[in-house]
């Protein structure tokens, strides 16, 4: 005891620079494990310097920073979800062979899989041919566009409230809100008359609705199944939060499904004094549905491991008549092998016009390759149009986003800014020929690092309907003109340059 003491003693007469001493050393030690695994695993240099500096400017911070959000485990996470992937897809066309439920499935899709018809739709839709093998382009769908929840709540609920099988429902952000709770209500209701239930939610985005208990109250009804999706257990040493799924799909008895930009939540609905914030949404019948059905199958099959015998069943494939004229196929994506499907999808869409490229989008922080895609579209004489939400949700981005319109503008991009509710929509428009909407926002987030579908739709009527909400956001929205731009304060300017140097790291 006095042997104790005394060393407390002696710790207290010792010198405060040794403390200095001891967190210098430590300050080394993050700084050099750091700069170590930073060397070790390649990454963009910008992004590589900025860790760096980061790691290095603040102490404790800045390494717990690199930890949470700079290690790249987006391989071996996405090698799981790979392999999982392979798997499922193993079992699947395993189930495809003519004596098995599933050979419907594949005699409509060799039969409706079908080319677009102008040609540069076909130069196109070839090249998705190659990246996207197992999602084939089936016609005679009908897709409907639908702007904002007061469109497209009514009608999910109304879907829900038919289903007599099955409902499955993937969702980014369940508000803790009035939408969130009635499309919970709505679930339950038909779960507990026999209808079976599968709810998967992304944990990040839907936060609120954890941690104030709405999720909790029915995870434990009969025949409904709540799963949240998560790839980050500190218990597991894992602590990448990047990694989300922003899906949003619903599909009812395997003949009805939705998806699009728009979250269960109130902010999307009409409300005193509020207007919906603008997103698109679509409603879908025909053959895509079982493309969009197996997309949620095989992340449920990722999260929960349920048997394949239970989730590839014909009841959940049923036989689909033609519905329209619509051709499309799906395009997913996310940090797996899938990486670069959806900046290569976008990449060849841009690079395919002739005449025109309408996109819309919340967010503008995208890979260099499109930046310039879209510069080069410009310069070659494409009419160019961007709209974007003239205040952003989230102010970083927004400022990141708007360091770049002076190349764009230079270019001869034409920059429409959407005064509120907050524009949410995401949709590319090429020649009028084909149309890519869904999930992917056009941010670095989205193209790389989200689980993201998207549609591809080769449609005259499709795209007629489409262009008129997107060019009714261009009247609504002021254009940017390039002197103006350039005279706004050098403050700003300082600000928007700064977050954008910023976007490597996340």
């Amino acid at each position: 005891m006095n042997v104790l003491f005394a060393t407390i003693e002696g710790a207290a007469t010792t010198s405060p620079w040794a403390w200095v001493s001891v967190g210098s050393v430590a300050h080394l030690s993050a700084f050099g494990a750091v700069v170590l695994h930073c060397l070790q695993h390649r990454k963009e240099a910008t992004s590589t310097i900025l860790w760096i500096f980061t790691a290095w400017s603040f102490p404790v911070v800045g390494p717990l920073l690199f930890l949470a959000y700079g290690i790249d485990r987006v391989p071996a996470k996405g090698w799981r979800k790979d392999e999982s992937n392979r798997r499922f897809l193993r079992e699947r066309a395993a189930r495809e062979h003519p004596s098995m439920p599933l050979a419907h499935w594949r005699e409509i899709r060799a039969a409706l899989a079908q080319e677009p018809l102008p040609p540069a739709a076909q130069e196109f839709n070839r090249l998705m041919d190659t990246v996207l093998a197992e999602c084939p382009l089936l016609g005679a769908n009908r897709i409907v566009p639908l702007v904002t929840g007061d469109e497209a709540f009514p009608l999910m609920l109304a879907a829900i409230e038919s289903a007599s099988h099955h409902i499955h429902v993937q969702t980014f952000i369940l508000g803790n809100d009035a939408t969130g709770r009635l499309f919970m209500e709505a679930l339950k209701k038909r779960a507990e008359a026999g209808v079976v239930v599968r709810l998967l939610f992304d944990r990040f985005g839907s936060t609120h609705a954890l941690i104030g208990g709405l999720i909790a109250q029915y995870t434990h009804i009969p025949n409904m199944h709540v799963v949240g999706w998560t790839m980050a257990n500190p218990l597991k040493r894992q602590f990448q939060i990047n990694l989300r799924n922003h899906r949003k799909l619903l599909v009812v008895d395997g003949r009805t499904a939705f998806m699009g930009g728009i979250n269960l939540q109130a902010e999307n609905t009409t409300r005193p004094g509020q207007l919906p914030a603008r997103d698109y949404h679509f409603e879908i019948e025909g053959p895509l549905i079982s493309e969009l059905q197996y997309t949620f199958l095989r992340d449920w099959y990722f999260m929960t491991g349920e048997s394949p015998e239970q989730l590839l069943r014909e009841e959940y494939f049923p036989r689909t008549a033609a519905a329209g004229s619509a051709r499309a196929r799906v395009i997913n994506a996310g940090p797996t092998s899938e990486m670069e499907v959806m900046t290569d999808t976008f990449f060849a869409a841009i690079g395919s016009a002739r005449r025109e490229i309408l996109a819309v989008t919340p967010y503008l922080v995208p890979t260099p390759d499109i930046l310039r895609a879209f510069r080069v579209a410009a310069l070659r004489g494409v009419t160019v149009r961007l709209v974007l939400p003239l205040k952003s949700n989230h102010l970083y981005a927004g400022m990141a986003g708007r360091a770049l319109y002076d190349d764009l503008l230079n270019a001869g991009v034409k920059i429409f800014e959407r005064p509120p509710p907050f524009i949410h929509a995401k949709a590319l428009i090429v020649d009028d020929a084909v149309a890519i909407v869904g999930t992917a926002n056009l941010d670095v987030r989205s193209l790389r690092l989200n689980y993201e579908t998207n549609i591809a739709v080769f449609d005259d009527e499709f795209i007629s309907r489409l262009k008129h909400f997107v060019m009714e956001d261009v009247s609504l929205s002021r254009e940017l003109e390039l002197d103006r731009w350039r005279a706004r304060p050098a403050l700003l300017r300082i600000i928007e340059n700064a977050c954008n140097l910023l976007t490597p790291i996340l």
